[in-house]
């Protein structure tokens, strides 16, 4: 990737992460990032995001205690 379009591609990552601070989506640079290049893949955006709404309606995995303990 040439100099200018790292420079464009980073800014663009910098303004829709900013939007999404400005939404309250919860989502970090990382996942925006792979978000982003999913979409620019082809996937549905609109799959994606209910997928992500999904994901973060899901209650943390809780700890699965040791077999030792229930016998």
């Amino acid at each position: 990737m040439d100099p200018e379009a790292a420079r464009t591609a980073r800014e663009s990552l910098d303004l829709a992460f900013h939007m999404s601070n400005i939404l309250d989506t919860g989502l970090d640079r990382h996942t925006l990032s792979v978000l982003i290049a999913l979409c620019d893949l082809g996937l549905n955006p609109e799959a994606l995001a209910a997928v992500v709404k999904e994901l973060q309606r899901e209650p943390p995995p809780s700890t699965p205690l040791s077999s030792s303990s229930s016998q």
